[in-house]
């Protein structure tokens, strides 16, 4: 089976039912809806076509809504304008701007801009350096030119903006995701831990919240970032903008890094197979960043564009599993298996046992490891140290089942409620019997948290026979 999983984003390009069913058909474990574009009823309808297509495939597959988050963007301009280099702008908010001022969608410019920072604009190709700041306006020398129109992207890099993490329009969008039964939130633009816990106060236990990395600024609390989320993506676009393009890759390998080292799953996003929105192969240069991204240890690679507004969703999805399948055949999983356990610095005694869950499966070379696991606690311990053997985790609850979609490794199957671990584990072998998973006779890893109902409690490992 393969490991590491797909984010497919929907868009008119797949936004009917027989293309959502052929990206979930195609290998997509993951759709994302994406509440920057459409309305709540749009996305509402997707979710509701998701879900059946999914129950139609017998697979999980679970939804992922991305805020849209504070986006600070320039206002509505006459018409396209050509920034010239050591040419004078003035930016002011939108309702204030006059003559050839250059409006900004954020009122609070003037308190947070320093003289000396420099603005970013049109994904950092335009950028202005600030030289005076006259309240409610901005003054800036430019410094790479070029065409600015209007709803261009801005970025501050380095500075502490003081917009909210959560826009009224994103409160919204959380309650209508809720209400729809999405399995995950993101929230951009993440920048410190408390972004993240004043997501987690409208959302019920039984929603995941995503931090997207994608501010310089994240990276300075990214401990505390990791520790108040539940899933984390490397989104690479207005990241790619913040930093300098050359020190993303390395920033890449440590955010998988440290995603992996606390047993989070990790998604790495932005421009994998940006040329088959327009063409039906992928570059040499894509198929490498994917399978760099895999050999790194990513839970699972998303598609954006390739599959929200390109001529070629399925094409992307399909070429994107011929690479993981590929990378993931030809790789070596002893190197990747030794890595993550050393990098385990404070041991609990949930890693304690999917450490040795791990290694049990390894010396006896079992087929199958199999989690019985409520909230999916047991399975991600399992999983976040890359075994070389599939999980199997099995679960009473809906909402896990799908979760697990996103996690690396693991084949999430839903059950009836039965008390007690042996007959749980009789369930269990006629499952892997009726699959084909294993043969009469062979061995299996188990682990649960016993009593298997309570959430969070791993402290169970057995081996058993098929």
């Amino acid at each position: 089976m393969r490991r590491a999983k797909i984010v497919a984003t929907l868009g008119p390009a797949t936004g009917t039912p027989d293309r959502i069913a052929a990206l979930i058909e195609g290998g997509a474990n993951v759709i994302r809806v994406n509440a920057s574009h459409g309305t709540a009823e749009t996305r509402g309808r997707w979710i509701e076509v998701v879900r059946r297509a999914a129950d139609g495939a017998g697979v999980p597959v679970a939804v992922l809504v991305d805020l849209q988050g504070p986006r600070i963007r320039v206002g509505e301009l006459a018409g396209s304008r050509v920034l010239r280099p050591g040419e004078v702008v003035v930016f002011a908010p939108q309702e204030l701007a006059t003559g050839g001022e250059i409006p900004t969608t954020y009122a609070d410019l003037a308190r947070d801009a320093r003289p000396g920072a420099r603005i970013l604009l049109n994904d950092g190709l335009l950028a202005v350096e600030v030289t005076e700041i006259a309240p409610p306006r901005v003054r800036a020398l430019v410094v790479d030119g070029g065409p600015l129109t209007s709803h261009k992207g801005m970025n501050l890099p380095g500075l502490q903006v003081s917009a909210p993490a959560l826009t009224e329009k994103d409160c919204e969008d959380v309650r209508d995701a809720v209400a729809r039964g999405a399995d995950y939130v993101a929230l951009s633009f993440v920048r410190r831990a408390e972004d993240m816990a004043e997501l987690r106060r409208l959302v019920p236990p039984t929603v995941q919240i995503v931090a997207k990395i994608e501010k310089a600024t994240a990276l300075e609390d990214l401990d505390r970032i990791l520790t108040a989320c539940d899933a984390v993506m490397v989104a690479r676009g207005d990241l790619g903008v913040e930093l300098p393009f050359e020190e993303v890759p390395i920033v890449q390998k440590r955010l998988i890094r440290e995603a992996n080292r606390r047993g989070k799953p990790v998604i790495t996003a932005t421009q994998m197979l940006e040329s088959m929105v327009n063409h039906p192969r992928p570059t040499r240069a894509e198929a490498s960043d994917v399978a760099n991204a895999i050999l790194d240890g990513t839970d699972a690679v998303m598609l954006s564009a390739e599959t929200a507004t390109g001529e070629f969703p399925l094409e992307a999805v399909r070429a994107m599993d011929r690479i993981i399948r590929e990378t993931e055949r030809q790789s070596s999983g002893a190197v990747r298996e030794g890595r993550r356990m050393g990098e385990l610095e404070e041991v609990s005694a949930e890693d304690a046992i999917a450490i040795g869950t791990h290694a049990v499966a390894r010396m006896l070379r079992t087929p199958l490891i199999v989690t019985l696991t409520k909230g999916g606690f047991t399975a991600r311990k399992v999983a976040a140290l890359r075994p070389p053997v599939p999980i199997l985790a099995v679960t009473t609850e809906a909402s896990t089942f799908r979760q697990l979609a996103l996690v690396w490794g693991v084949a999430p199957v839903v059950v009836d409620h039965v008390p007690g671990y042996d007959a749980m584990l009789e369930v269990v072998r006629d499952l892997i019997l009726k699959r084909g998973l294993a043969r009469p006779g062979d061995r299996i890893v188990m682990t649960a948290g016993v009593p298997w109902e309570v959430s969070g409690t791993t402290n169970l490992l057995k081996v058993e026979v098929v």
